[in-house]
């Protein structure tokens, strides 16, 4: 958090019982920035949200977060910092509050007043001296450690089970034996928390360098079947002779190649330019706080979610593959995130992921490609032309079973002519067309309906194979197609 906007804190609520807790004093020690902040009052959280959000100036605002809590936020100008007041839990004391977080890491606090890790002033430099720290987060922080406060954290909040797969892979840290335990005996309650929790806390799973570690320990701690139960679906499904793994395991690579393409691991397409495209283009946010390459991350965790159903198989008994998997799975990955609450965007966007998968495989059959044949890959697959040729990638390279470096060797050859089509086509399709509907009806005497959006189609497809270039080609062209 900016001292600026500190000071504005420790101005407002001046003269009140108030302590920096939980993450913020955790992120601190770590010597990470801090721009959310949580504070623990003695009181009523209103007054202070309020006076908080006038000394900040114009621009910023307060609202209360929940009810049951008496929790509020104060947004700071330009959303720069984001502050959490919320009354001191249980009995009303530090101690009790403290006592009743999930884990050690979480259950510090540092008096308002007091200056932050690195700032030297009271505490002399020494970032410990003002932390109040009662179960030895300090000393659980230096072992890179994650552990319960006390047994009934995940009795009191079963959603502190998938918290515990967050923080391992958010922070790094290895989760105590015994806390593995005792969350594991409560996983199956994490249904009776409502979905928008949950979904709050698997998008920050997903989102994670470490995403593939923090679903391995949710498989350990038996979360999966109660939080994403399509993904167990897939374990034990086997593939035909082309994959070298079931596809649960084949899942987990494709997305942990996803996760490569947004951390520059490799250069993809033997090009740092379009490497860099890429990552750019993933980095955009997307919805549900989430970014446009965590919205692929879940494409990747979902595109063969319906496998287990398609399953087909030769008159010996070996497997065919799954007919229709990439349309059956648009459906089941909407109905996934439809369930987990998610955005209407991310729904809709993930099931065209599933839907299109295959496509830019196809295209290897059709090499050399032609700009009509490119342009019609791409209008087929807009909105998500990117995004669905990258998770296409990621899905041949996971894929290593017989000829695999014969198959992945023509498809990143075709996927280096597509993506930067891809790349470039929302700002092509933006320009204005050669000839507008309207002037095209009038021109030809013809009735706006079906067969004017696909003359038009067709004119668009001309135009970007470079065939016509003019209003008089388009309309030349459009009295020959019409006869």
């Amino acid at each position: 958090m900016s001292e600026a906007a500190l000071e504005a804190v420790r101005g407002a609520l001046a003269g009140a019982e108030a302590w920096v807790v939980g993450g913020a004093v955790r992120d601190e020690l770590l010597g990470r920035d801090v721009s959310d902040v949580d504070v623990a009052v003695a009181g009523d959280a209103k007054p202070l949200a309020r006076a908080l959000a006038r000394a900040s100036g114009s621009g910023s605002a307060s609202f209360p977060l929940s009810d049951a809590f008496g929790a509020w936020r104060v947004i700071g100008p330009d959303q720069a910092w984001q502050v959490d007041l919320m009354p001191l839990q249980g009995d009303g004391t530090l101690a009790d509050d403290l006592a009743r977080r999930d884990f050690t890491v979480n259950a510090m606090a540092r008096p308002l007043g007091a200056a932050p890790s690195g700032d030297g002033g009271a505490s002399g430099g020494d970032p410990l001296a003002a932390v109040v720290d009662p179960f030895g987060g300090a000393a659980d922080l230096q072992a890179r450690r994650l552990r319960m406060v006390a047994p009934r954290a995940f009795a009191d909040d079963p959603l502190r089970v998938l918290r515990l797969a967050r923080f391992a892979c958010e922070l790094g840290f290895a989760p105590e034996d015994e806390t593995v335990r005792v969350a594991a005996q409560h996983a199956a309650a994490i249904e009776r928390v409502a979905a928008e929790r949950v979904f709050a806390e698997l998008k920050r799973v997903i989102a994670s360098d470490r995403v593939v570690e923090g679903l391995e320990l949710m498989d350990s701690l038996g979360l999966t079947p109660h939080v994403l139960p399509e993904l167990s679906g897939l374990r034990g499904v086997e593939q035909n002779r082309y994959h070298h793994l079931d596809v649960h395991d084949h899942t987990l690579e494709v997305l942990a190649e996803t996760v490569a393409f947004e951390r520059g691991d490799r250069v993809l397409l033997d090009d740092p330019e379009l490497d860099r495209r890429i990552r750019a283009f993933l980095a955009q946010p997307f919805s549900d706080e989430i970014t446009r390459g965590t919205a692929l991350r879940f494409g990747a965790l979902l595109h063969d979610v319906a496998k287990p159903e398609t399953q087909a198989f030769h008159d010996d008994g070996t497997i065919l593959g799954f007919p229709g998997h990439a349309d059956l799975g648009a459906d089941r990955s909407r109905a996934t995130l439809t369930r987990l609450k998610a955005s209407e965007k991310l729904r809709a966007h993930v099931a065209l992921l599933a839907r299109h998968h295959l496509g830019l495989g196809y295209l290897v059959h059709k090499a050399p490609l032609d700009r009509r044949t490119i342009h019609q890959y791409l209008t087929k697959t807009s909105p998500v032309e990117v995004d669905v040729s990258l998770l296409s990638i990621a899905d041949r390279l996971a894929t290593r079973g017989r000829k695999a470096d014969e198959a992945i060797t023509k498809h990143l050859a075709i996927a280096r002519i597509v993506l930067p089509a891809a790349l470039d086509f929302a700002s092509w399709r933006a320009q204005p067309p050669l000839l507008r509907g309207d002037e095209l009806a009038t021109a030809l005497n013809i009735k706006p309906g079906p067969s004017l959006g696909a003359l038009l189609a067709q004119l668009d497809e001309a135009r970007y194979a470079g065939e016509i270039t003019t209003p008089d080609h388009a309309l030349q062209l459009a009295r020959e197609l019409v006869g």
